[in-house]
């Protein structure tokens, strides 16, 4: 392709509001503009980037079976309410009503969209397995877009779904998908971490995330060095800690103003690990009431599936006041009989390390109240006691005692474990050959296209620009002849003629250095250039934009040094 019939607006100088070199690369490459905050255009050469993820991804999907098929991006409200995420999904949701009164959903992910389309096809348990997926824009309402692609709102995304007669049958396909898709980064030339993941609102029993190490990421993955254990912050699990004192008798204390564990441990003197934090969250039934150490922080994700229901954020001061409850002094000790029973349904769950923690200290449930040296199972009592808590870096492993750290990481892709939570709730079944009915097993796989190209470009480059991987560039070969010469741009001519496709032609009236700063801001793997002296020995001089070396080399031996099979009927020198 000549650049003088391409649109590749290059810029020399940082654009204004670009936070990450990912996103001002992309910029200056010509290979994205912003149209509003999150929402981005492709430029022809961006174009052809995501046109090569997307072949990468098609390869590996159609080698594990997959069928590509593409629903709509808008779904009636009543299947996500059939599902039971309609109220669980958040503000993320956009969600709004056509002319004749409909409720509509703008969906940020398709496993409803995709049981409908196959509710019809698929009728005996004969038919399954089956796996279907699509490369699809989607839109999310994203509170804080930024860092350019890594957090859009419109995205491009690979999304994929499997439908298994048995759980063992979803079992063993599960890390197929697993292996497909780190053969994908490999492809993509991307260090990843699959770590061990929260469901959130898309359901299931487990959970795999795809993540690199980035400081663009939002996610804070914990890794032991010693084993190999990773798993997101909100899932990852610690060894057991054990704090062996005697037991204090429980005492009264006035803390005036005290309200927050950093507080009550300037009062007081004390350590925030013996200090209780209590936070109430609203569920799907009622509310529930979580307790940890105060030097540790609650995990949602795991708190969803200790009480088997999404937890949907903080309950608000109003809440709190019709339950009865003093925002600043939340405290299992002391409640009303009426707000743990069925009256408010509040449950209650406390962390396993702050119920083996002796003498901590728990407000009052009253205004300036604390007790001292409360200990579960002496003082009060709860049902439910699991780990509830984040960990962070420093713990020991609960795999090999090993020590934990944590890494900054962004995600890239996610695999769910589905089971058969979505077919039951949505009545999708097949019937057996006895007439019964078997409700599919279902896996959600996907991959954030944008966030793949943003990570890649993170990961590739230098101060001139942007490194492409050779699957991943738009052009495998930047090709320019400089100088005077007629012969050396008869030969480029020739050059560009045979690579075809491969080959982004500068035939541009610009200077040299022009030219070289263009090619290194584009970053296609190889430079090619033609000179008047080169014209004359048969050869090109062949820059390698990783090592940025350069060396000559044969004008009929370029495609093989750039990685490209020879044109069918050229084999063995025919």
């Amino acid at each position: 392709m000549r650049y003088s019939r391409l649109f590749i607006p290059t810029l020399r100088d940082r654009p204004r509001g670009v936070r990450s070199r990912a996103h001002e690369l992309l910029v200056r490459g010509g290979y994205l503009r912003s149209i509003g905050q999150g929402l981005f255009s492709f430029l022809p050469l961006g174009l052809r980037v995501v046109r090569n993820v997307e072949r990468l991804l098609r390869e590996q999907m159609d080698l594990l079976g997959g069928l590509e098929v593409s629903v709509p991006v808008v779904s009636p409200s009543e299947v996500w309410k059939k599902s039971g995420r309609f109220e669980t999904v958040g503000r993320d949701m956009v969600v709004f009503t056509d002319r004749v009164g409909r409720t509509l959903v703008l969906s940020p992910t398709h496993e409803e969209a995709v049981i409908e389309l196959v509710r019809d096809g698929i009728k005996s348990y004969r038919d399954l397995p089956a796996f279907f997926y699509q490369i699809q824009t989607k839109f999310r309402d994203e509170a804080r877009p930024r860092y350019g692609l890594v957090r859009a709102r419109e995205f491009v995304m690979k999304d994929g779904y499997s439908f298994h007669r048995t759980f063992a049958e979803l079992n063993n396909f599960f890390p197929k998908v697993f292996s497909a898709y780190a053969q994908f980064f490999a492809r993509c030339d991307l260090d990843v971490i699959p770590a061990e993941a929260g469901v959130g609102y898309i359901g299931g029993d487990k959970a795999y995330e795809f993540l690199v190490s980035s400081d663009l990421g939002e996610d804070t993955v914990i890794v032991c060095d010693a084993c190999g254990y990773a798993a997101n912050g909100d899932v990852a699990r610690g060894a057991t800690e054990t704090c062996p004192a005697e037991l204090l008798p429980i005492a009264e204390v006035v803390t005036p103003g005290c309200h927050g564990t950093a507080r009550v441990s300037d009062f007081l003197g004390i350590p925030r690990s013996v200090i209780a934090k209590t936070l109430v969250f609203r569920a799907a039934r009622g509310y529930v009431m979580a307790v940890v150490r105060g030097d540790h922080e609650i995990s949602e994700e795991k708190l969803s599936r200790v009480i088997g229901s999404p937890v949907l954020g903080p309950a608000d001061r109003d809440a709190l006041a019709g339950l009865g409850l003093i925002p600043e002094y939340l405290s299992p000790i002391g409640l009303d009989s009426d707000v743990v029973g069925l009256d408010l349904n509040m449950i209650i769950v406390l962390d396993r390390i702050a119920a083996d923690t002796p003498n901590l200290v728990f407000a009052g449930n009253e205004t300036d109240l604390h007790y001292l040296n409360v200990n579960i199972g002496r003082d009060f009592e709860v049902e439910t006691v699991a780990d509830i808590a984040r960990v962070t870096g420093g713990r020991s492993c609960s795999q090999c005692g090993g020590r934990l750290r944590e890494q900054k990481a962004l995600e890239l892709g996610h695999i769910f474990r589905l089971g058969d939570r979505f077919s039951r709730s949505m009545e999708l079944f097949v019937h057996t050959d006895t007439g019964e009915r078997l409700y599919p097993y279902m896996g959600s796989y996907g991959i954030g296209i944008g966030r793949v190209i943003a990570a890649v470009v993170d990961s590739h480059n230098d101060p001139d620009g942007i490194i492409w991987p050779a699957e991943l560039a738009p052009y495998r070969c930047y090709l320019m002849a400089i100088g005077p010469s007629a012969a050396a741009n008869r030969i480029a001519e020739s050059l560009a003629d045979e690579l075809g496709d491969d080959v982004l032609f500068d035939d541009r009236r610009e200077s040299i250095s022009t030219k070289f700063k263009d090619s290194d801001m584009v970053g296609c793997p190889y430079r090619i250039v033609v000179t008047g002296e080169t014209s004359t020995t048969g050869e090109v001089e062949l820059y390698d934009r990783r090592t940025r070396l350069t060396r000559r080399v044969a004008r009929d031996d370029v495609r093989g040094q750039v990685g490209l099979a020879k044109p069918r009927g050229e084999k063995n020198g025919v």
